[in-house]
């Protein structure tokens, strides 16, 4: 009987390439995982790890051997949230991630009554960023993710996970009170040409929508500084050195010496709650789900 931890091993390293990601995805040491494929090699007979340069391979039997371990540890998933299913209750543990602000601005209202309804319920929270937190649903390692996307920038899901819109996020231009813009009632993307922009890195959905929507005006916007944390661009925008533009979810009360300036036609973000469709009939998922649901209104009728 081969053993299940060690094909979870295999599979882990076929997934992600290396030992060590296997490991870290897996929560084990890299040794770990190496002493769980040695043993597998000798229960099945089988070479299973080539080496190659100063890494290993898989070699074909091996890639094979996780095909079949893909196709058990769905069997078995299956089997549990069948169990849990007929259960009726949310048990076992689960995995939240969410983006910075959604952590900060939204699940402080969900997760107390999330917990005190459902005590057999073990929920964990991992702050990720929006496409790391999508691949980390794909793989089975997050169970539940919040993630957004702009009109212009939407965010794109694989064929195996499914979302529930939450809620729309309006964001507004940060300006320092000494700017041009401050006591305008409204501006367009026109207005903005030429000013230098505190906002997140290359690569994020914020940084993503800036340079679509200026890119309409004819220009590339000159981000001067790229800062991922809010609460570091309100620093840096209360000192006068440039504009942002941010959503109201966790932004929190402006600084003295910051105004917010609506942005037409108004922009905003889309909210959703990702998981696996696989897994949509788990009773910890349609419960997590419903309180995501009722905290995001909650939060917007106080």
């Amino acid at each position: 009987m081969i053993d299940l931890g060690r094909l979870r091993a295999l599979h882990a390293v076929a997934v992600y390439g290396s030992v060590g990601s296997a490991a870290e995805a897996l929560g084990y040491t890299p040794s770990a995982v190496s002493q769980q494929l040695t043993k597998l090699e000798r229960e099945t007979h089988t070479i299973l790890l080539e080496r190659r340069g100063r890494g290993i391979v898989l070699t074909d039997a091996a890639q094979q051997l996780a095909a079949t371990a893909a196709q058990v540890l769905r069997l078995v998933e299956d089997a549990e949230l069948t169990l849990e299913e007929q259960r009726g209750q949310a048990i076992g543990s689960l995995t939240i991630a969410a983006f910075p602000t959604a952590a900060r601005g939204l699940l402080p209202a969900v997760l107390p009554k999330l917990i005190t309804d459902h005590p057999a319920l073990d929920v964990r929270v991992a702050e990720t960023d929006p496409f790391e937190a999508v691949a980390a649903v794909n793989r089975g390692e997050i169970h539940i993710a919040v993630v957004h996307d702009w009109h212009n920038t939407p965010l794109t899901l694989p064929d195996e996970l499914s979302r529930v819109k939450l809620g729309s996020d309006p964001a507004d231009i940060l300006v320092p009170t000494s700017h041009r813009l401050a006591g305008k009632e409204s501006v367009r993307a026109d207005d903005l040409v030429g000013e230098r922009w505190i906002c997140q890195p290359a690569g994020s959905i914020c940084h993503g929508w800036l340079i679509a929507t200026m890119r309409k005006t004819g220009v590339e916007p000159d981000v001067a500084y790229s800062v991922a944390e809010y609460q570091t661009q309100l620093a840096m925008l209360a000192q006068g050195i440039g504009i942002g533009l941010l959503p109201r979810l966790g932004r929190g009360p402006l600084p003295d010496g910051v105004v917010a300036v609506p942005l037409h036609p108004a922009p905003s973000r889309r909210l959703y709650a990702v998981w696996r469709t696989a897994t949509s009939r788990r009773p910890a998922i349609t419960a997590t789900l419903a309180a995501l649901k009722s905290g995001w209104k909650s939060r917007n009728t106080a």
